[in-house]
């Protein structure tokens, strides 16, 4: 993949993100179950957008095989992490996780317990610009 192509997949990737996260946060007081996996999936797009820009090993495997799987972007978020010493990020991570999980799968969550965790999922959907602006100057 040439640089140009890694970076149009990557706004591909932040563009659903913005979505994702814009619908969840629209849905958190209607459906907390819906709002957890679009926030989740906004988390999720982010990270790819990241990997994408970034290029962990995570990022080739994830072309390789076709798909990302929960094991590389897990992966993928310790390889940036440790890339950009931002330690924050792998708990933004985990609250995402947990709106997946608790949230969408097993239907746990309140508004309340996703309104708490939505500013995780937008500070990896913020450090996702961030990082696409910087690697595409």
């Amino acid at each position: 993949m040439t640089f140009h192509e890694a970076i149009k997949k990557a706004l591909q990737h932040l563009e659903l993100a913005e979505r994702f996260l814009a619908e969840g946060n629209e849905l958190i007081d209607k459906d907390s179950v819906q709002a957890s996996e679009k926030l989740y999936k906004a988390t999720e797009e982010a990270v790819k957008t990241i990997a994408i820009a970034l290029k962990p090993p995570e990022a080739d495997e994830a072309a390789k095989r076709g798909r990302w799987t929960t094991g590389l972007l897990e992966s993928a978020v310790v390889n940036i992490m440790r890339r950009l010493e931002l330690d924050e990020l792998y708990h933004w991570w985990g609250s995402a996780y947990r709106l997946c999980v608790d949230g969408f799968h097993e239907a746990r969550f309140r508004s309340i317990d996703v309104i708490l965790r939505l500013r995780d999922v937008e500070a990896v959907v913020n450090l996702a610009k961030k990082v696409l602006k910087m690697c595409s100057a």
